[in-house]
């Protein structure tokens, strides 16, 4: 076949994601505006969280609706966050793929998409620019308003403004307008929302909605959860393009020296011991390995059974208070049991599991359980029949846990690794992988057995507040009886009695 009647053409990032929006979330006008609002909580949430700030964020969403086929509004959000620094911020909003993000550890977004993302969107459906305020709380406050220019992947700064930081403020306020459908996507808004404050209980949120109604988050624990750690890759989780890239950037000229100094848990011995297994002289200048002897060093690295499993210096999870917290503020259950299993790792990528149960309270009662599904603290709303949390669920005996259909409760799972299993380009569902299944269910099953213990005791304080009613609408009479029956005249006193056994059943 001839290819002269074609045409071949490179085109930018910026432009690929245009074509592909419903990639990044962007598929239809609810979902879009569902898609702004998550992506912009987030970057706000990675600018305090990390630096140990206690999140505190402001949402708005206004309609510039002037008749009623209009869905265009402002989206507003503030954050108490870092700030960015005054060169970068061009940059960071308005060029994909330029993100604080591209560092092997635990992190809430690894594409360097969301808020710029966000913006073409607004672009290109209502032809506004961006405003951007940001302060790293020095002497000045920056302004911007910013346009990409989508076929080059740049941005294009329509104005710059400074102020003065008299109060030395520090974040960064995003204003885009952007087409949306609100209300289709109300529901879905108000449940990220929800289960946000969920897993982050030390952030205050606000958010207004189009009709001025007010939704508030508010804090409740004031402790962080440890900062992940950047990390060196895994011998079992790298490729060849990784070794060419290390090997490109390393100062090492020995293969022994080059595994200690770039890969993870690699010392003298496990090298050593790495090197004879995969057939490599220990003083051979990695900078002169053929591509042939390269995919048989990586094809040996993943064979090799003699490396340390990653440990979890990389990653951030909650821990059982901050989640249990979560869970008591936005649920307000009768019970809850939580469980943080101990790290482990698929394919070189360490992660851990979180696991919670809630039952009664404000959780509501329906023919399936209550799923809530989360992911390096990000809530995955969409998708949930597909993902492995579910699966696991439908697959468990729960009458064997004294819980039978209807009945008010409600699981919760958070997954954080430094390479979250994704089952599909849009992250919401997680993939079954036997390591990371494996844990859910044993975490499903330690907080399942708890809340059956609870429920069991709770079924005999019923039975024996049964018994007792029983016992104290008769024996008045019985006392009488044997009044009666003794030839005595004074009927005795049974308050004292009905004391003691209700004292036994409390006990």
């Amino acid at each position: 076949m001839g290819v002269t009647d074609q045409t071949f053409q490179e085109i930018s990032p910026a432009d690929f994601f245009y074509r592909n929006k419903e990639i990044a979330g962007f598929s239809n006008p609810a979902r879009a505006i569902f898609s702004a609002i998550r992506e912009l909580v987030e970057n706000s949430l990675d600018a305090t969280e990390p630096l140990g700030i206690l999140p505190d964020i402001y949402i708005r969403l206004s309609s510039l609706n002037e008749g009623e086929d209009e869905n265009i509004y402002v989206l507003r959000v503030r954050d108490n966050g870092s700030g960015i620094p005054v060169d970068y911020v061009p940059l960071a909003f308005c060029q994909f793929l330029f993100s604080s993000k591209y560092k092997l550890k635990q992190s809430r977004g690894t594409f360097g998409l969301g808020g710029t993302m966000t913006i073409l969107y607004g672009q290109i459906t209502t032809n506004k620019p961006v405003k951007v305020i940001s302060s790293t709380g020095g002497q000045k406050i920056y302004e911007y308003v910013l346009m990409i220019d989508i076929e080059r992947n740049r941005p294009v700064i329509l104005e710059r403004r400074i102020y003065n930081n008299d109060s030395k403020w520090h974040g960064t306020i995003v204003e885009v307008n952007l087409e949306g459908d609100y209300f289709k996507a109300m529901p879905k808004i108000l449940e990220y929302l929800k289960q946000t404050a969920i897993v982050n209980p030390y952030a205050n949120i606000m958010f207004i909605d189009p009709k001025g109604r007010l939704y508030k988050f508010e804090r409740t624990v004031s402790v962080l959860p440890p900062p992940p750690k950047e990390t060196l890759p895994h011998p079992h989780g790298v490729d060849v393009e990784t070794i060419y890239r290390i090997i490109r950037v390393t100062k090492c000229g020995t293969l022994l020296s080059f595994m200690q100094e770039h890969f993870h848990r690699v010392g003298k011995r496990i090298a050593q011991r790495f090197l004879e297994f995969a057939g490599f002289p220990e003083d051979a200048d990695p900078k002169k390995l053929k591509p042939e002897e390269i995919v048989r060093f990586v094809q040996a690295m993943k064979s090799f059974n003699g490396f340390l499993p990653p440990d979890a210096d990389s990653l951030s999870p909650l821990g059982e208070e901050i989640l249990r917290a979560g869970i008591l503020k936005e649920l307000e259950p009768e019970f809850v049991a939580v469980t943080q299993r101990k790290p482990s790792a698929y394919s070189g990528h360490p992660f851990i599991v979180e696991v919670g149960i809630a039952y009664g309270g404000k959780i509501s009662s329906g023919e399936d359980i209550i799923l809530y599904r989360f992911a390096n603290k990000i809530p995955l709303v969409y998708d949930e029949s597909g993902d492995v949390s579910w699966r696991i669920i439908k697959s468990i005996n729960w009458r064997k846990y004294g819980l039978m259909p209807g009945m008010p409760f409600a699981v919760l799972v958070h997954i954080c690794s430094t390479k979250v299993p994704w089952k599909t380009v849009g992250k919401e569902i997680i993939a079954d992988r036997p390591e990371v299944s494996r844990e859910i269910l044993n975490g499903i099953r330690e907080v399942a057995r708890q809340l059956s213990i609870y429920l069991a005791r709770k079924e005999k304080i019923k039975r024996e507040r049964a018994r007792l009613s029983i016992f104290a609408k008769y024996l008045p009479k019985i006392a009488e009886l044997s009044t009666k029956l003794t030839g005595k005249e004074k009927v005795p006193n049974i308050n004292d009695l009905l004391r003691r056994a209700k004292k036994f059943e409390e006990d």
